[in-house]
């Protein structure tokens, strides 16, 4: 339950980088990201590396992003017309990712070559034939 929530929103803050208008904004949700990805680490039993994650990229690499992005003084409005001029290509690309993203995660539309299926087979037979010889 706690992994779902955890990670539903880190994709959710993840989203929320890509659609704020704000720069300021854009360089902010990143920090639940990180927050919550140092959660799914706690939970995966990996203390060390959920400690040191957030020190690591809130402390060195948000606060970065926040000073570039404040010492530009980026306009909003210049960053709304770059991004509708972008919008097929970018729809295209997204579409593209996705699909390929589908194919990937359904495990029935990639069957395994006939030499991978014999290769697997023959390894699980001689793992079961030393089982049963102990």
């Amino acid at each position: 339950m706690m992994l779902s929530v955890l990670s539903s929103l880190a994709l959710v803050s993840g989203l929320m980088v890509v659609r704020a208008k704000n720069p300021v904004h854009s360089v902010l949700f990143p920090i639940p990201v990180f927050r919550n990805t140092s959660g799914l680490l706690l939970l995966l039993g990996l203390d060390f590396f959920a400690m040191i994650f957030p020190v690591v990229h809130i402390g060195a690499i948000v606060v970065s992003f926040l000073f570039v992005v404040m010492m530009f003084h980026i306009q909003v409005a210049e960053i709304h017309e770059e991004v509708l001029r972008y919008l097929p290509v970018s729809g295209t690309i997204g579409l593209i990712f996705w699909w390929e993203m589908f194919f990937i995660l359904d495990n029935e539309s990639i069957p395994l070559l006939p030499t991978q299926r014999k290769a697997i087979q023959s390894t699980n037979q001689e793992y079961v034939e030393e089982e049963d010889k102990n």
